[in-house]
């Protein structure tokens, strides 16, 4: 399948930004990558932001492997509609749950509708975030410090806390971190910081629960430039056309191709994995 490598200039004046908006849409389902199958049969999900982007994407994947999806998201109505109706598409059950994972009472309530509707919760996917761009860091305001630490690093923490005593030894628990957490980025200095605390969560978490008898595996993925509404919510209309470029395959991610890495950590076939990160940036080393 041939994927795009350039984009027309476009920018979205609210974030998190709409899928729906954005020219070309995002590529978030491909038989040729993610076929049908059983790997995930009967298992229940949760997945933050799985509303659009490579939420959206692990979330139809993981529905094509036989799992049933709780969708979290932030104010994308028209987004979760659409993944909803993509997720149930594949004949299986999807849950819309719409909130602020900053919060720790609603990511208790999380819980408590995903065991009152499913009754169990054998998938965890922390991949819901917001980033801001700034060239100083007397640009970054303690407001958007504030919210940039709370969604991306409180949120994750505060819904693993209430998902933890639900999990059952084979369970999987995901974090959505990023390149920038590895060489950095000089515009995403706050961004940066909390997936590089993320990755740190990774690590200390899955050596907490394997020296606990647990059984409970927790990974990340470290997707590079991935067409997704955060580009156009956050970057100039010029900087969006240009996206992705960089990579040594020369051009932008989409959603679908991160998917196959979630859908593995999540299955048996990753049962000796932990702690570990798979990196998805279109070629570029890093130091895992």
């Amino acid at each position: 399948m041939k994927y795009p490598t350039s984009f027309e200039p476009q920018h979205q004046n609210h974030h998190p930004g709409f899928e729906y908006e954005m020219n070309p849409l995002p590529i978030y389902d491909n038989e040729q990558i993610i076929k049908q199958g059983n790997l995930l049969e009967n298992k229940v999900a949760i997945i933050t932001g799985g509303d659009s982007g490579i939420g959206r994407a692990a979330a139809v994947a993981f529905a094509k492997q036989g799992a049933d999806i709780a969708v979290v998201y932030y104010n994308e109505t028209e987004d979760a509609k659409q993944t909803q109706q993509a997720i149930e598409g594949y004949g299986r059950k999807c849950l819309l749950i719409p909130g602020d994972i900053t919060d720790a009472h609603f990511c208790s309530k999380i819980v408590a509708e995903v065991i009152s509707k499913f009754e169990k919760i054998d998938i965890l996917i922390n991949n819901a975030a917001v980033q801001y761009e700034a060239t100083t860091l007397s640009e970054i305001s303690d407001q958007q410090f504030d919210k940039t630490f709370k969604t991306n690093v409180y949120g994750a923490f505060y819904l693993t806390k209430a998902v933890l005593p639900h999990l059952k030894s084979g369970a999987s628990i995901i974090n959505t971190t990023s390149v920038v957490a590895f060489h950095g980025n000089e515009k995403l200095v706050d961004y940066s910081m909390t997936k590089g605390a993320l990755t740190a969560f990774t690590r200390s978490l899955s050596m907490m629960l394997a020296k606990s008898g647990s059984g409970i595996r927790v990974n990340a993925v470290a997707p590079g430039p991935i067409w997704t509404p955060f580009i156009p919510s956050s970057a100039p209309a010029q900087q969006v056309a240009k996206f992705g470029n960089n990579t040594p395959l020369g051009r932008a991610g989409q959603p679908v191709e991160c998917s196959g890495a979630y859908v593995f950590l999540a299955s048996e076939a990753a049962s000796y994995i932990t702690g570990q990160t798979i990196h998805i940036n279109g070629g570029e080393i890093v130091n895992a």
